[in-house]
């Protein structure tokens, strides 16, 4: 993947790294804050909807930071500890995006029981990440995320969408439940979800007649570009 030309939000743009090694996942406070980067006295929960809900930090993510790699392939935005993969193309229109986002998500819900799940809200500067004061977790090319362990309503119905933000729909950028048995990620400059997980997930995602025509299945290594889209 290539990455934005110039700084948009909070993140600075990024040099390519042809088959360079992700950096590891790290604590930075939120943006304003005066709080040192350190992981000291950070808050740890947040809360919503008359409930506390515990906050993400480094270690939570740090086996995914441990096994990606800075290149084109899948394993830029999944680590190859699943048994399949798959990208979803996003769709152009916002209607379709809701009716895409609805697919996934009962697709994931029936493949990870009753558990909660770890959502990542990718903070751009211009989409909603939930929890503003949140410390962020940086994960990929020093992306910073707010992390937040909650669940498939959450993670279904929390952010919300403005004229102007970056992304469309409604979902975390990325998601995992706690037994880490998939794995969703959209990266920041793609049109696309990369997905890991067992044979089933993958196969279901792909035959869910919303979203069998924007997916397909990648192995492991190879370019996760889907055909007739670039890399930006």
């Amino acid at each position: 993947m290539t990455f934005k030309a110039a700084s948009v939000g909070t993140v600075s743009s990024c040099e390519f790294l042809e088959g360079g090694v992700a950096r590891p996942a790290r604590w930075v406070p939120p943006p304003g804050s005066e709080v040192e980067a350190e992981p000291g006295d950070t808050p740890t929960e947040a809360a919503r909807d008359g409930i506390t809900w515990p906050l993400g930090k480094a270690d939570d993510v740090a086996w995914i930071a441990a096994d990606t790699s800075v290149d084109r392939t899948m394993n830029f935005a999944v680590p190859p500890v699943f048994k399949a993969y798959a990208t979803l193309v996003i769709p152009d229109d916002r209607r379709e995006q809701a009716q895409h986002d609805a697919a996934i998500m009962s697709v994931l819900r029936a493949h990870a029981d009753d558990q909660r799940w770890w959502l990542g809200y990718l903070d751009t500067g211009a989409d909603d990440v939930v929890f503003p004061a949140a410390p962020r977790v940086e994960l990929y090319s020093h992306w910073p995320y707010v992390l937040v362990l909650a669940g498939p309503d959450q993670a279904a119905a929390w952010r919300g969408w403005e004229l102007g933000s970056f992304w469309w729909g409604q979902l975390p950028n990325l998601m995992f439940p706690a037994d880490r048995r998939w794995l969703v990620s959209t990266l920041w400059d793609d049109d696309w979800t990369c997905v890991g997980g067992t044979g089933a997930l993958i196969d279901a995602l792909l035959a869910h007649p919303t979203l069998r025509a924007r997916g397909r299945k990648v192995e492991p290594g190879h370019d996760a570009t889907p055909p007739g889209h670039t890399a930006t």
